[in-house]
């Protein structure tokens, strides 16, 4: 029996799965982050092989009868990029006495694209820590969108969210805006009660700026009219994101998936971007992937 692997891999934690040539799920696994341009690639090479190691043994298959592993991760939308991992994924395999079949590594959108459309054309749009538009036309030609990071770009993220989020609560601390109901919210659940605290928060701790963008959602829901325009702002962000895909696609209609739980949850901002599209979009399909992005990467490990 030949066996595959697909890992999706983000910010914050990775999934595995193993299956078989037809798909079917032998063992899943979770592990944790891999986006080796902050937390460095010989960690997630650790992470990786160790994630790997550990789902075989709980399968009880043997190595040789693996024929593909596939990582899709953050940070490996670059040739180079990419490269960099996969070595480093292979040279630690070794120093443990394991070689690989054939491996491959591409970005953790390129495997959710395939895996929402089955390896089929259609566009994705992700909204997670960071956020990109994905698309695949009929000639297999892939066309992104977005994508630049968080310092010039990532529009409609949880870390854009996030950081808009944290101006408003500076800005309310200075009385230079409007009263949230975020900054009440953020000191009963992280102790953030002055602007001396946020400071640090922000700049010693390192706080996960991403991490509040489900706060401020939580206030939006409770119209909290400061937090709602700040998910206006983001989603008309994301709008443009799929106008772009059609300019670029050239196409009349378009599919969509959505991805993340910022846009795949039942909240404002999820209703505000669909509403979006909705109402100035007639030509645009809103569906749900056909498999998650760890199948998406098994796709791609059948086809090294």
């Amino acid at each position: 029996m030949n066996y595959y692997i697909g890992i999706d891999g983000g910010g914050t934690k990775s999934h595995l799965v193993l299956t078989d040539e037809n798909l079917n799920v032998i063992a899943e696994n979770r592990g944790g982050p891999t986006n080796f341009l902050i937390i460095g690639k010989e960690t997630v090479a650790k992470t990786i092989v160790d994630l790997i190691n550990n789902t075989v043994k709980q399968a009880g298959i043997n190595y040789d009868d693996i024929k593909g592993i596939f990582i899709g991760t953050t940070g490996a939308g670059r040739k180079n990029n990419a490269d960099d991992l996969k070595n480093a994924i292979e040279q630690y395999a070794k120093s443990q006495g394991f070689t690989y079949y054939k491996l491959g590594v591409d970005s953790d959108a390129r495997t959710a694209l395939e895996g929402a459309f089955a390896g089929g054309p259609g566009s994705i749009l992700i909204a997670g820590t960071g956020s990109i538009m994905f698309g695949k036309d009929a000639n297999g030609n892939i066309h992104r969108i977005g994508g630049f990071g968080r310092w010039i770009g990532d529009e409609g993220s949880g870390f854009s969210i996030g950081r808009k989020g944290f101006i408003a609560v500076a800005k309310e601390f200075d009385g230079r805006g409007s009263e949230t109901m975020l900054t009440k919210l953020l000191k009963s659940k992280y102790g953030i009660e002055n602007s001396d605290i946020l400071i640090n928060k922000i700049y010693a701790e390192n706080f996960d700026i991403a991490s509040i963008s489900q706060d401020v959602i939580e206030c939006a829901n409770r119209d909290d009219h400061v937090c709602q325009q700040i998910l206006k702002e983001e989603a008309t962000e994301l709008f443009w994101h799929v106008v772009s895909s059609l300019k670029k696609l050239q196409l009349k209609e378009l599919t969509i998936s959505l991805i993340g739980s910022l846009l795949t949850n039942d909240n404002y901002y999820s209703k505000c971007f669909r509403d979006m599209i909705y109402k100035n979009l007639p030509q645009v399909t809103i569906a749900d992937p056909i498999y998650n992005p760890a199948i998406g990467a098994v796709l791609m490990a059948k086809n090294l």
